[in-house]
């Protein structure tokens, strides 16, 4: 208090002394960034750490009270407006808010530079050749016969065409490898895949001519480390020869629709640092052919990853036929959001049903199955179109020739060139060397023929995907006119997927979202320990730690990278395997979960120790336990009860987001007795709650305390608790109704029989009321004291009674949902608390509770819903949550791609219901001209909006039979699934022409409350009290947080190229993200400004020096041609960037 007083007091007299010195601390320190920084080379290097270590201590002080760095922030503005109007003095504002100490004062507006609210306003306005969303309304969807090719039409050439000319055929010979799917992965590896390998370096030796393509990098590795030198080599010489090409070079083929892109990019960088240094290839095609739907977020990463060339392939029938039409199936796939055309990747769609052979080689199935040489008579597999292949032989050479010709012939006139791709493969082909054998000697006998015959005008070979992608390229630029490309522009997405009929794949999008769920904890857990470790690596070296650097650490982040890569395949997060392959990949999961939180715990400790090499004496068990325990893989993670005694613990909380934090944080201890302190011993207001033991019995044993923490961006900060009979707590005060209470213990419980008036909850932004039942019915905005209708519903969907039955895949519904019937009240508890109040309701499938934060922060801005689902008695029924409102938002909604970027929907009502049911990785919203109602989620869910006003989440699916997709099994492994929600409703001001654009964007505030949601804070207590351990106030890596538009997606320690182990450089990832500029951002809580994409090299770190950063591709395979050392980041809106960083 007396710095700000002195500020405000001695203002006049000394304002510049002030000035100077307070643009100094903004320079320094955490509280804005600065709009025109200072350069760095001005200053002796003494001075500027004798400067550096007295900011440290400055924001320490800081960090220990908000109202001191409201009022300092207050006096700052005062006085700088002083000086601006020439004015002599003006008095700091001391204004407590609302009046309540747990309520900072008020801070200035979130300071965002105009020139970032340009590109929101802009995007969309360049028009592509090709609009998804145009073209799903022009394409009637009436699905007639097409003949042969059932879903096209008929195809019709003239002999001469090639006479100019000649048709270019690539066959190219591939494997699809599922790394788990109706097998786990190490059985599909030791009964499939290791032999594909071992044949192919023999089969492809054999005939230099001979080709062959491989993408899952998981199955790659695995194989190598068994194989030997010579193997090795061999596979090398195949490599470099161009015989064998590796195709995107992910960790898998991941899914497009449930997968977040930091998992992408995480599963992406993993391959390729494999593939770099074992290998030394790096992948320049992209090969999707088994994702179910396809995202141009994939495009994105692809394009930064140094990628040209992708190709696609599970699209909507009725859009293949389509583009076929129009020779549109080959186009550059443009960004919705793109000004230019700097994200332009070329991409192939495939044109047919499936990626097997029947369906590659030209519109006939019954034709093309005969040229699939697995299937000769005498084998395990038939034609199921009646007629089978024939071994080739001089007799039926001409005819079988001239057949596939045929096929490939018609196959190119539904493109624009005269290059012809033909995948030649499916699900693990080529295990046996027999295979090898008839597909490879058939086909060569039937090139030799076709290349030895000018009058077919045609030149066929086997080839890698890059070899078509080079011909193609090469034939283009000859054909294209004055420069002007002869591919059209496409962009959008192509979601969502049905492959025949009304079978729309639309359920996968939620099936097992009990492992969505975790998927998304283990994201969270792997990114808050890549960060720590980085830090405490640096620390580690600078002390010489040995048992820190010799920690199996880096290991389990290893092994936690490439278990999170594995469930991002298309089989895994999308929910669609068999029961006990997913019990696989759960627990893989939860094995690396609980690794995640070792890294984190010893991360952790080692940074906040005062003494640094008291490491080793602590280190020996996991000093610092998590705040949740999980006790199998498929049960929900419970809170850790503290053991209190008069004897303090510390208790130490993370941040792992890269802006400074008001969060709430609460834990479970053994006595209502509890008190929390500063690390300086300053009490902290807490609250105290009951913990359940039922619905309506609380625990006589265990407590939860909440209080307020203030954190800094990616940064620790300890706190101790204890056992004091001179606690004095907030007790929490509950309402219950429909129902009686067993035992109130030390809580003022007040029981009713039903809720004759409203039940009303409020923090300073927002009042709520609900319905007798416990339901959320209204929000009112109290700022305008504008109300909005915002019905929180269940609702059964069924499945149709037709054949073909909703399964893991397809979501096929018996009509429109029905409403959640229940025949008594359910059982409602009202909590109101200091921090937080709520309201639970107690169904019987569904735990509902609705909790309001009383914080000035970012999130008492929305409403956090959490769902405790449990569906595990039901049969063929599907839950939703609906939420309807008032909101005018006609047929239009919008949805997020892998958290990345929002594509706007339409709901057709000429597509049956489950085709308008997208899916939805962290959020979905509605709007119309004066409000936007945002849900954001925790978890991959899919949604709709079938009706004006409403937004609906599936949260669940039980589903008893098959949906004939090759699973043979239904969805009956349900868990009791937790679902995690917030709900931000938000005042806009627009003409509704401007939501007509393709384009879209959530606000800055709903950003940062994703990222909240999905990076929640970790609370961290030591084991056991220790009286002799000292450890730090905190731990604050960045001098101040970054701007409120770049969010560092990873700070990931590099693996060295020699022994596996860790090496000095990480992968520096971070992501500028477009947002809409046209709502309100006073009161907001955001504690940043954005600064147009720049950021200073030498003003990132605090506690340590930047040694180098180099701009690098998004999976750090390439690196610019004039990669050096940059002294400051500049990123675009939506950009994605990663930079090879030392620090030291």
């Amino acid at each position: 208090m007396k710095l700000s007083r002195q500020f405000t007091v001695f203002g006049s007299a000394i304002f510049c002394v002030v000035i100077f010195s307070l643009y100094l601390m903004l320079d320094r320190g955490h509280l804005d960034y600065p709009k025109s920084p200072r350069r760095e080379g001005s200053f002796p290097q003494g001075q500027l750490s004798m400067l550096q270590e007295k900011i440290d201590h400055l924001e320490r002080l800081l960090a220990e009270n908000n109202e001191i760095i409201s009022n300092i922030r207050d006096s700052v503005i005062n006085l700088s407006e002083s000086v601006e109007d020439g004015t002599k003095n003006s008095k700091g504002n001391f204004s407590h808010g609302a009046g309540s100490p747990l309520l900072p004062a008020k801070r200035p507006p979130l300071a965002v530079d105009p020139g970032d609210c340009l590109f929101a306003s802009q995007s969309g306005s360049h028009s592509p050749d090709v609009q998804m969303l145009d073209v799903y309304s022009l394409i009637p969807f009436d699905n007639p016969d097409g003949g042969v090719w059932k879903q096209g039409f008929d195809i019709t050439y003239k002999p001469d065409e090639w006479d100019t000319k000649p048709l270019q055929v690539f066959v190219v010979p591939h494997s699809h490898n599922d790394p788990g799917w109706l097998k786990t992965f190490d059985d599909y590896f030791r009964e499939k895949t290791q032999y594909i390998f071992n044949n192919m370096v023999v089969k492809l030796k054999e005939d230099p001519r001979r080709k062959f393509i491989w993408s899952e990098i998981s199955y790659l590795s695995k194989w190598w480390e068994t194989i030997d030198v010579q193997k090795k080599d061999a596979v090398k010489s195949l490599l470099e020869s161009g015989q064998f090409e590796i195709v995107t070079g992910g960790w898998v083929m991941p899914d497009e629709a449930g997968a977040h892109y930091s998992a992408i990019i995480d599963q992406l960088i993993e391959g390729h640092q494999w593939l770099e240094r074992n290998l030394g290839v790096k992948p320049r095609s992209g090969w999707a052919i088994d994702p179910f739907g396809h995202s141009p977020t994939m495009a994105y990463l692809l394009k930064r990853a140094g990628f040209s060339h992708m190709l696609i392939q599970r699209v909507h029938y009725a859009v293949k036929k389509h583009f076929a039409l129009h020779k549109t199936l080959e186009f550059f796939w443009r960004q919705n959001w793109d000004l230019g055309s700097a994200t332009d990747i070329f991409c192939h769609m495939m044109p047919f049903y499936s990626y097997d052979i029947p369906h590659t080689c030209g519109p006939d199935p019954k034709i093309c199955c005969q040229f699939d040489f697995k299937r000769l008579p005498g084998g395990r597999y038939g034609c199921p179109w009646g007629v089978p292949p024939e071994t080739i032989y001089p007799g039926n050479l001409q005819n079988r020739a001239e057949m596939l010709l045929d096929q490939y012939r018609k196959k190119s006139k539904l493109f624009r060139t005269t290059v012809v791709l033909a995948p030649l493969g499916d699900d693990f082909r080529y295990t046996e060397r027999t295979e090898w054998d008839h597909q490879f000697k058939n086909y060569q006998l039937l090139f030799d023929y076709m290349n030895s015959h000018p009058q077919y005008n045609v030149k066929i070979q086997f080839g890698t995907l890059s070899d078509y992608f080079d011909a193609l390229e090469k034939e283009a630029s000859a054909n294209s006119r004055n420069s002007q490309s002869i591919f059209p522009v496409l962009s959008g997405d192509f979601f969502t997927y049905a492959d025949r009929d009304d079978h729309y794949w639309s359920g996968y999008f939620t099936s097992r979202p009990f492992y969505k769920r975790m998927d998304r904890t283990l994201e969270s857990h792997l990114r808050a320990a890549e960060i720590l470790y980085y830090f405490a690596l640096k620390q580690a070296k600078q002390y010489k730690i040995s048992k820190f650097l010799s920690s199996s650490h880096y290991v389990m982040l290893t092994e936690a990278r490439r278990n999170l890569g594995l469930f991002q395949h298309h089989d895994a997060i999308t929910g669609t395997a068999k029961d006990w392959v997913v019990v696989d990949y759960g627990t893989r999961l939860f094995h690396s979960l609980m690794n995640l939180k070792k890294v984190i715990g010893h991360s952790a400790l080692l940074l906040i120790l005062k003494d640094k090499h008291l490491y080793d004496s602590y280190s020996s068990d996991t000093f610092l336990e998590m705040d949740l325990k999980q006790r199998t893989q498929s049960s929900l993670p419970q809170k850790h009860v503290i053991s209190l005694s008069a004897e303090p613990r510390y208790l130490v909380v993370y941040n792992p987001l890269e802006q400074a934090r008001s969060s709430v944080v609460s834990i479970c201890v053994s006595s209502p007795a509890a008190q929390v302190s500063s690390a300086s011993g300053e009490p902290v207001e807490i609250q105290m709650s009951a913990v359940w033991d039922t619905a309506n019995t609380a625990s006589q044993t265990v407590y939860e305390i909440s209080f307020l923490a203030e954190m800094p961006p990616l940064g620790l900060k300890v706190y101790k608790i204890l056992e004091t009979s001179s606690s004095s707590p907030h007790l929490a005060k509950y309402d219950l109704y429909n129902g009686n209470i067993a035992n109130e213990g030390i809580f003022n419980m007040n029981s009713m029989k039903s809720a004759q008036e409203a039940i009303t909850l409020e923090n300073p932004f927002i009042r709520l009321r609900f319905g007798q039942s416990g339901l959320l019915e209204e929000m009112i905005n109290k700022g305008d004291g504008k109300s909005l209708e915002v019905k929180v519903q269940f609702s059964w969907y069924g499945t149709t009674s037709k054949k073909d039955k909703s399964g893991a895949y397809l979501f096929l519904p018996d009509g429109e949902a029905k409403p959640y019937v229940y025949t008594t009240p359910p059982f409602v508890r009202v909590q109101r608390g200091r921090f937080y109040s709520d309201v639970t309701c107690f169904f019987e499938h569904v735990t509902h509770r609705v909790r309001l934060y009383n914080i000035h922060g970012v999130e008492g801005q929305s409403v956090e819903i959490s769902n405790i689902v449990d569906i595990r008695k039901e049969h063929n029924y599907e839950i939703a949550m609906r939420i309807s409102s008032g909101i005018n938002s006609q047929n239009r909604f919008y949805t997020d791609l892998n958290g990345y970027q929002i594509q706007p929907r339409v709901t057709m009502s000429k597509l049956p219901l489950q085709a308008n049911v997208y899916p939805m990785t962290t959020m979905a919203y509605i709007q119309d001209a004066e409000r936007r109602l945002t849900l954001l989620s925790a978890q991959s869910l899919g949604v709709s909006s079938l009706k004006s006003g409403q937004i609906e989440v599936i949260m669940d699916r039980r589903l008893m039979q098959d949906d004939n997709r090759g699973l043979e099994q239904g969805v009956h492994d349900n868990k009791i699934t937790a679902n995690l929600f917030r709900i931000l409703l938000e005042k806009r001001s627009v003409n509704m022409e401007e939501d007509q654009k393709a384009v879209s964007y959530p606000s800055l505030l709903s950003h940062i409350t994703s990222s909240f949601l999905n990076h929640p804070v970790f609370p961290m207590t030591e084991k056991a009290p220790v009286p002799t351990l000292q450890l730090l106030g905190g731990f604050s890596p960045l001098m101040s947080p970054l701007p409120c538009d770049i969010h560092l997606v990873n700070l990931r320690t590099m693996q060295s190229k020699v022994d596996g182990k860790h090496s000095s450089e990480a992968a520096l990832i971070l992501h500028r993200k477009g947002f809409d500029c046209r709502f309100s951002s006073r009161d907001t809580g955001l504690l940043c400004s954005t600064t147009q994409g720049k950021i200073l090299v030498q003003k990132l770190f605090s506690k340590f020096t930047v040694v180098s950063i180099i701009p690098s591709s998004l999976s750090l395979m390439h690196s610019p041609p004039d990669a050096r050392n940059i002294s400051e980041i500049n990123l675009s809106p939506m950009e994605i960037s990663a930079f090879r960083i030392h620090l030291r």
